[in-house]
């Protein structure tokens, strides 16, 4: 029968990696093969799971071992130690009440290549800048949801196994295929070079609508966004192949970035057979 750890103190060196690590330490750029991230909640851990994420370590309140983490503990290997402790103690070791009780570092995985992303891809989107954790979680829901092949950040955009990025996007970072080169110089003719054509939504006097027929015509597409405040660069709109708009009423100008991803991926959608 597997062993559950009892934590009695918070300042037990075993669960540091839980509360005392900032996400640059975790995700140690140093040695990125050795760098962890934290998922939290059941339901995101088994994805992660499902996914194929190597899990490290599970902390876990009391009361949820033989619960809403059950089947979690049961399919762990045996070398993944499970530790678990009172609900305050482990708020105090984390620095906040964990919102399902339950908290899983795993490895971090070897991104793919944008080559292997956008191989067999019809629509990608190109998270350019954004920084918001909220906001990556919420575009890769979408993604996942609305037809999305593939995603593509930025190098100074936010790091999709950020723990709350995760948490929002209810484990789709582990459903889409992504990655973050960490030179991306000449974003869009690497793009072009790989069959892309580029959509830039921005608000310009060219700006297209985001239904003009010519947009669902394309057989692959590379839909870019920018940061809600900023947006996007005059070079990379300058670049596109398209610059898009989405229609709006009553004098709105422009939706969260988040938002408006949704929006746009729903509408250059390719019918699923």
């Amino acid at each position: 029968m597997r062993e559950i750890i009892e934590i009695a103190s918070m300042d037990d060196a075993r669960v540091q990696l839980f509360g005392n690590l900032t996400e640059a330490q975790l995700r140690n750029r140093v040695e990125p093969e050795k760098g962890i991230f934290i998922v939290e909640s059941p339901k995101v851990i088994r994805v992660a799971l499902d996914a194929g994420i190597v899990p490290v370590a599970l902390l876990c309140e009391r009361r949820h071992i033989m619960g809403d983490a059950k089947d979690i503990v049961e399919r762990l290997p045996d070398d993944v130690p499970v530790y678990t402790g009172d609900r305050e103690l482990l708020a105090g070791l984390t620095g906040y009440t964990l919102t399902r009780g339950v908290l899983c570092t795993m490895r971090r995985p070897q991104l793919p290549t944008i080559e292997e992303v956008c191989k067999h891809a019809r629509r990608i989107v190109v998270i350019h800048s954004v920084c918001d954790t909220t906001n990556i979680g919420a575009i890769f829901r979408s993604a996942a949801a609305l037809g999305i092949d593939g995603v593509v950040l930025t190098p100074d955009s936010c790091d999709p196994l950020n723990r709350r990025a995760v948490r929002v996007s209810m484990g789709s970072v582990f459903l889409v295929p992504w990655t973050a080169p960490s030179h991306l110089p000449q974003l869009e003719g690497a793009l072009h070079s790989l069959g892309f054509k580029t959509v830039a939504m921005a608000l310009t006097d060219n700006s297209i609508a985001l239904d003009d027929p010519r947009l669902k015509a394309e057989p692959r597409l590379a839909i870019i966004m920018g940061t809600e405040g900023d947006g996007l660069p005059h070079s990379t709109i300058s670049q596109a192949d398209y610059t898009v708009r989405i229609p709006m009423y009553h004098g709105v100008d422009s939706l969260n970035v988040a938002a408006a991803a949704a929006v746009a991926f729903w509408e250059l959608r390719v019918d699923k057979i």
